[in-house]
């Protein structure tokens, strides 16, 4: 059985940092596209950065470039997602992924067919 789960959220001031951390269980995890997803209240989830399961291609959300840092590790089963210069707009309930295809296929968020884990909230207040 695919498992998720995500770690590393929090409260974080405007203009900080935080970095948040996935890892998997029940894979192969090198045969698996990864990717970050989040959900505001009352929107849409949608897809922040996603990875090749190499780490060789990346995608980033424009409202994101620039900022966040995808990153994964083969050998952990882990994958990393480093947040700078945090906004209030990146307050949601952030979400791994996992799933077989290409890198490309998270921006569907609603076709994908993966495994997703519970969440962990970021919220970026004063």
């Amino acid at each position: 059985q695919v498992q998720v789960e995500e770690s590393g959220g929090g409260l974080v001031q405007p203009g900080g940092s935080l970095r948040l951390s996935c890892t998997a269980s029940g894979l192969t995890f090198g045969d698996y596209a990864m990717g970050w997803f989040r959900q505001a209240p009352g929107k849409e989830r949608k897809a922040v950065s996603c990875i090749s399961k190499t780490g060789g291609t990346t995608y980033y959300d424009y409202s994101v470039k620039g900022r966040f840092t995808i990153s994964r590790d083969n050998t952990k089963n882990a994958l990393h997602l480093q947040m700078d210069s945090l906004k209030h707009d990146d307050t949601a309930m952030y979400y791994c992924a996992a799933w077989l295809g290409l890198t490309s296929d998270c921006t569907a968020v609603g076709a994908l067919d993966a495994t997703w884990g519970q969440g962990t909230l970021v919220t970026v207040s004063e």
